[in-house]
Parts: structure tokens; sequence; C-alpha cells
């Protein structure tokens, strides 16, 4: 593994690894969500029902297919697992707010999604250097 994964400089390096993670985010979600669901199915299990346990399986979810194309991209552990964690903090952010009433149920997954996009650039922000941004002089 190369100390950083950079490939190219500038702005459409940085671009390019957002939109690979939002596609690893969604390649994730479909592949990990099937084979739980079906793993469920063929355990004649169900779900645990909630918007915790949703909110978490996302994130999970998500977490693992950008994992895993991180990795194959060559980038080292640290900044994987930052990535990885941008997924979690939103839930875990919002739970007390879910618990109090100030959030409905049905709105978790959705401001999950709003508040992780944000974040997962902020991340990147942070390591300009490792996703090809530009540096500053």
């Amino acid at each position: 593994m190369r100390a950083t994964a950079a490939h190219g400089r500038g702005w459409w390096p940085f671009a390019r690894h957002y939109l690979e993670m939002v596609a690893a985010m969604f390649v994730g979600m479909a592949v990990l969500g099937a084979a739980v669901r079906g793993g469920l199915a063929l355990a004649d299990l169900e779900f645990p029902v909630g918007p915790e346990p949703a909110a978490l399986e996302m994130a999970v979810d998500m977490s693992a297919g950008m994992i895993v194309w991180m990795r194959y991209r060559g980038h080292g552990w640290a900044p994987t697992l930052e990535m990885a964690g941008s997924m979690f903090v939103p839930a875990l952010a919002l739970f007390p707010l879910l618990w109090t009433g100030v959030i409905p149920a049905g709105s978790l997954l959705l401001l999950e999604h709003v508040v992780m996009l944000p974040l997962m650039l902020l991340v990147m922000l942070r390591r300009r250097d490792e996703y090809g941004g530009p540096v500053r002089v």
C-alpha cells in the first residue's frame, strides 16, 4: 500500500473520489442489504424493527462498500476508517433527537443521508493530499 493514494492532482481527482465513494455506498447498500435480508429470510428470521437498526444497518452496508473500494484504490486504514466513520456519525448524532421526539422516526434515514454527504466532503477536505485535492501553497 502506498502512503498516499492520490491519483493525480487538482479538483477532478478529488471530485472523482467523492463520486466513487457515493457509488460505493450505493453498491454496499444494494449488495449487503440484499444479502442481509436474504440470509435472514433463509434462516426464517426478520430484521429488527425500528429506525435505529435500519440506520445502523445502512451505515454498515455503505461503509463496507466504501472500505472495499478505498482499500482496492490503495488508501491506508486511517483515511478509510475516517470515511467509514462519516457514515456512522450522522446516525449516532441523530438518535438523541429521535428519542426526544425532535425528529420523527420516518425522517431518520433521510436526515442521515443529508448529513453524511457533506460530512464525507469534510473528511476529504481534511486530507486533501490523500484524495488529490488542491494543495495550499
